[in-house]
């Protein structure tokens, strides 16, 4: 075993919104490192093929796989309550990365429907919420929650208010977290992904998916899911202790914050 293998060894981690896209990125990335891995999702099939993605790697990774609605609290509880039971009754790492963002309309602000409104932040910002508060029992000290937010919150985007809202909510959020919980030595960072080349980033743009932005960079090329994936690891390793309240913008310097 590698060093880097070792690095979850005996830990768990609970990914949300792992049905695909980042979501499974960072599972499988978790999984590299020998981390006991929980996947979730409102998509049980979707969640359950990731789940055997990473089966097919033949690492022996163990593995956890549930729906999940990060909008209802006793769904949110329910889940804890049995990844904390795989996890031999702590969850170590919670990554909050289920969201509203592929099936989001782009309206203008006066043409946005109050429902969706409701329904991005109940997803994007209250969803972070109470899977960390349904989690927080089973964090121990050394626990780390990663909360992904968008380098669109620097930028604004037009026609997009309702999205760049709950993503500026969740780095407020973080923020919050990260005081509450380092009482308990519980480290609370977000990350901020720019644009990246996901199956919902590529509905969403088509054909100028992969040069969207990139003349914008310091890094001429599109951002790929696993670019995204060693911030969260980072963030949830021994480098990272003792980093807490912060957000990593991991957009090939478009932003520079």
């Amino acid at each position: 075993m590698t060093i880097r293998e070792a690095e979850g060894a005996d830990r768990t981690v609970l990914v949300t919104g792992a049905a695909g896209g980042l979501g499974r990125a960072f599972a499988l990335g978790f999984a590299a490192r020998g981390y006991r891995v929980a996947v979730a999702d409102r998509d049980l099939p979707g969640v359950e093929e990731t789940a055997a993605v990473i089966a097919d790697l033949g690492t022996g990774t163990e593995l956890w796989a549930g729906a999940l609605d990060v909008t209802d609290a006793r769904s949110a509880d329910a889940v804890a309550a049995e990844v904390a039971t795989f996890g031999r009754g702590r969850i170590d790492v919670l990554v909050n990365n289920a969201a509203m963002y592929g099936n989001v309309t782009r309206s203008p602000l006066e043409q946005i429907d109050p429902d969706e409104w409701d329904a991005v932040m109940a997803v994007n910002l209250k969803g972070p919420w109470l899977m960390t508060k349904a989690c927080s029992d089973y964090l121990p000290p050394g626990g780390r929650v990663v909360n992904l937010s968008s380098a669109t919150v620097y930028s604004g985007s037009e026609n997009w208010a309702h999205y760049v809202a709950s993503k500026g909510g969740v780095i407020a959020l973080t923020r919050v977290m990260a005081k509450e919980l380092g009482r308990r030595e519980i480290t609370v960072n977000a990350i901020a992904p720019g644009f990246t080349l996901t199956d919902a980033s590529l509905d969403i743009m088509g054909d100028q998916a992969a040069s969207y932005g990139v003349d914008r960079g310091a890094l001429r090329r599109s951002s790929q899911p696993d670019d995204i994936v060693g911030a969260a690891l980072f963030l949830s390793g021994p480098d990272a202790q003792y980093i807490s309240g912060q957000t990593l913008v991991v957009d090939g310097g478009r932003q520079f914050i």
